[in-house]
């Protein structure tokens, strides 16, 4: 029989491990530089947390067997529960914070990830700031981590759920979800399909070419008659826009954030959808060019009203973020030759010479690894192997230097070529 992971789930291999770990301590650095600290919320959490209030849909959790006559379920995200802590763990700290992750997420197997239920993402939450620059920090962030990674060749699409929800009034209840649907995959014939009328067909049209350079598309939008709250979420985004393009402009170190120097690498679209249901402003994707199949590579936006759900007043609580799926920072990066392409070495064999000698072997290994720069030491256990052979497999596996251990306990180094 040949046992294999359960539908859904793979497992990583050491250089997988390898190159994940590249992909996180970088992004890690990203974070805590940026004043950002770790939090780590349970992967099992009550079915009522994990649909945030009905913002995700129930048929994307896992659920578990009721434990005491509670649902439970995996996390198929982070948002969720962060806000769930924020609100009864967090009730007394300062604010804003500034909280990332690092974590594996589950959800039920789709189509579009070819069967895969969980999956690992980095990501970030900034909560308590509600104004604009708060929205320009995530975006800086994000265009701060992209360029930790060396990654060149990626467009920024921005969006906002309020102003899209405006913009959809003049349909239908039961034609919005269609037409948006329509708008976010460009499909005019699905548009001509839907029995519009006239009028309406018109300004589905019109939304259609709402995307593009976000200075173009916010002149476009000055020409219509926008309500109050609507003109006030258009102000938002040029707002946003004009200080993340000062920002990349003026940056006085030229290595820092210059990915956004390229207008084409920002994007606005209007119709832009995310998965989860929870936004109330900003939104968008980071997505990998044409070239690379168009992969999305993080998703985020804003926020406000999630936390109310965890806090029973029904009080409103600003709140920010992002996530980063690591498969799809892993499989763009694979081609790029940034990753690890091999597993660390030992830096040392440690042979005892006679059966005798293996407790001083351990001994002199143990001593090797307490240096307080990270050594590599492994103890040779195979027994009366000629010392060519013993070098031969040193040298395979990459180990520069091997620790002879003497029936007196005592080492005799060889570095090997």
């Amino acid at each position: 029989m040949t046992y294999q992971p359960p539908a859904g789930a793979r497992d990583l291999l050491p250089l997988d491990v390898a190159q994940k770990y590249w992909i996180e301590n970088r992004l890690e650095q990203v974070f805590q530089r940026w004043g950002y600290h770790r939090i780590i919320t349970s992967t099992v959490e009550q079915m009522d947390t994990l649909m945030a209030g009905g913002a995700i849909d129930q048929a994307a959790v896992i659920e578990l067997q009721p434990v005491a006559g509670k649902r439970l379920g995996l996390r198929p995200e982070l948002t969720a529960s962060i806000a769930r802590t924020a609100v009864t763990r967090l009730a007394r700290v300062t604010y804003p914070q500034r909280l990332y992750y690092n974590a594996n997420v589950f959800r039920q197997a789709t189509g579009s990830h070819g069967g895969q239920q969980e999956f690992y993402q980095a990501g970030v939450e900034l909560l308590g700031a509600g104004a604009t620059v708060a929205d320009a920090e995530i975006v800086l962030l994000l265009l701060d981590c992209l360029h930790s990674l060396s990654l060149d060749s990626w467009c920024l699409i921005l969006g906002d759920a309020q102003l899209t929800q405006a913009l959809l009034t003049p349909f239908a209840p039961d034609q919005r979800q269609a037409v948006r649907q329509a708008l976010a995959s460009l499909d005019r014939v699905a548009l001509d399909n839907l029995g519009l009328s006239p009028e309406l067909h018109r300004h589905a049209l019109y939304l259609l070419d709402l995307r593009g350079h976000p200075e173009d598309v916010l002149q476009a939008l000055g020409q219509l008659a926008l309500e109050a709250a609507a003109q006030s979420a258009v102000e938002r985004l040029k707002s946003l826009v004009a200080l993340v393009r000062d920002v990349i402009n003026t940056d006085g170190d030229s290595q820092r954030l210059t990915l956004g120097r390229q207008r084409s690498a920002l994007t606005l679209d209007l119709s832009l959808i995310q998965p989860f249901d929870y936004y109330t402003g900003l939104v968008f994707e980071v997505v990998t060019g044409p070239e690379q199949g168009c992969q999305v590579l993080g998703q985020g936006g804003r926020y406000d009203h999630l936390l109310s759900v965890f806090q029973g007043q029904g009080q409103g609580f600003p709140g920010v973020g992002f996530v980063l799926n690591m498969e799809a920072l892993h499989q763009t990066l694979l081609p790029t030759g940034h990753l690890p392409q091999d597993t660390p070495p030992s830096d040392w064999l440690v042979v005892p010479t006679v059966p005798q000698a293996a407790a001083a072997a351990f001994t002199y290994a143990q001593t090797l690894r307490a240096s307080a720069s990270l050594v590599r030491a492994e103890v040779h256990l195979a027994d009366g192997e000629p010392p060519a052979a013993i070098r031969d497999l040193a040298r395979q596996r990459r180990i520069s230097r091997i620790a002879w251990i003497g029936p007196d306990g005592l080492p005799d180094i060889e570095a090997l070529n």
